[in-house]
């Protein structure tokens, strides 16, 4: 971030939330190419939305962590790269291949952070909170809690909702007090601030969504289905993850395609076009918002049922239970867009909603499991490996 503050051919413009992407659609003189100038963005501090053109445009706003009650992404991981790109006419691919880590601390009051996977690499146990019982062993009885991440997630996942369970128990209180300190400082003294000594406590954890390995379809160019717009990172389906996401891969799919984009677009920069004349945002027909409240309870709806309905094991009924309540919620979500200015709670909202039903509708096209996407109606997997590809 200094680097790029001290760079004089960049400007930062902090404090905005791209609301969508500016397209033909939106010149003085109307085009149906879909080619991408730009975005419109929400100025916080003013409350305006301004419009910022350009002749090449990156996509590189993240996943949608924040689509599941419990997840390890930041607040404004809401899928708004991917939404804004669909919305714009991008195909997607894989959104049902959803990450998520099996251990995640439970606590209400807080936000989550992981609890490593070397705490059970190192000896830690997972057992159920109310009879102690050691539960691995009933899933995978040779590697109990170094078996892979998505059957140690799935296994936490069982558990949480065959007894209505809040959470399982985490417990490497049997090895010696300085061999705990030692090997994990940072998540010792992360707990003890909340009130849990893991040298002598088991530490109440949860799977947690941790990282979206689907997205916005792109080359190794890092160039979208639209001219003028690359992306880059985890909004994107670049090939790199496949079904799973090996560790740290995250990193080559931010480097590696964000320097392809950039490459692609110095190549061919003499050849792009000036943005033309385009129309500003209207709101002439809004006014601001009285009902707040609204927002607030469609977000948290949104994330329970996506948390219950979509996620580490799936059934068909219940992906069918979940496109019914996004379909509902639709339709309240575009009418309040539709009168109301936006706000950045609004945007994130719109997008939260439209990458859910990208997830389901995904998972619901998926006959099979594979990687990330488990399903009892569909408990084995295909000869043949196909990608998810949703055009809008």
């Amino acid at each position: 971030l200094n680097a790029a503050q001290a760079n004089p051919n960049i400007t930062l413009l902090p404090g905005r939330s791209c609301v969508d992407l500016v397209t033909g659609r939106h010149g003085e003189k109307f085009s149906g190419e879909g080619r991408v100038w730009g975005a419109y963005a929400l100025n916080e501090e003013t409350g305006e939305v301004e419009t910022h053109t350009a002749k090449a445009t990156i996509m590189a706003a993240g996943g949608a962590g924040r689509v599941y009650l419990f997840s390890t992404a930041p607040r404004g991981a809401t899928g708004d790269g991917i939404a804004m790109a669909w919305r714009a006419g991008c195909r997607v691919s894989n959104m049902e291949m959803m990450q998520f880590h099996p251990t995640c601390l439970y606590n209400l009051e807080v936000k989550n952070f992981l609890i490593t996977e070397a705490v059970r690499g190192e000896g830690g146990h997972l057992l159920h909170p109310e009879t102690g019982h050691r539960y691995m062993v009933d899933y995978d009885k040779e590697r109990m809690e170094l078996a892979p991440r998505d059957i140690v997630a799935r296994a936490n996942d069982d558990q949480i909702k065959r007894y209505g369970l809040d959470y399982v128990h985490l417990d490497i209180s049997h090895q010696p007090p300085e061999f705990v300190k030692e090997h994990f400082p940072t998540i010792h003294e992360k707990l003890m601030g909340l009130g849990i000594d893991m040298t002598k406590q088991p530490i109440p954890v949860v799977p947690a969504q941790h990282y979206t390995c689907g997205g916005i379809l792109i080359g190794l160019d890092a160039r979208t289905d639209l001219p003028g717009l690359w992306a880059a990172g985890e909004c994107t389906e670049s090939g790199l993850h496949g079904a799973n996401r090996l560790a740290s891969n995250s990193l080559l799919e931010c480097f590696v395609f964000g320097e392809a984009a950039a490459k692609d677009i110095l190549e061919n920069w003499d050849d792009l076009s000036d943005p033309p004349a385009i129309k500003d945002w209207d709101e002439s027909r809004v006014t601001h918002s009285d009902e707040e409240v609204v927002i607030k309870q469609n977000w948290t709806e949104i994330r329970r049922f996506m948390w219950n309905y979509v996620g580490i094991v799936r059934t068909t009924k219940r992906l069918e239970r979940a496109a019914h309540r996004i379909k509902l919620l639709r339709e309240e979500v575009d009418d309040y867009y539709g009168h109301f200015r936006v706000t950045t709670d609004l945007i994130e909202l719109r997008n939260l909603l439209q990458s859910a039903e990208l997830i389901v509708k995904s998972a619901l096209v998926r006959h099979e499991s594979r990687g990330l996407h488990y399903t009892l109606d569909y408990p084995e997997t295909d000869s043949e490996a196909r990608d998810t590809v949703l055009v809008p």
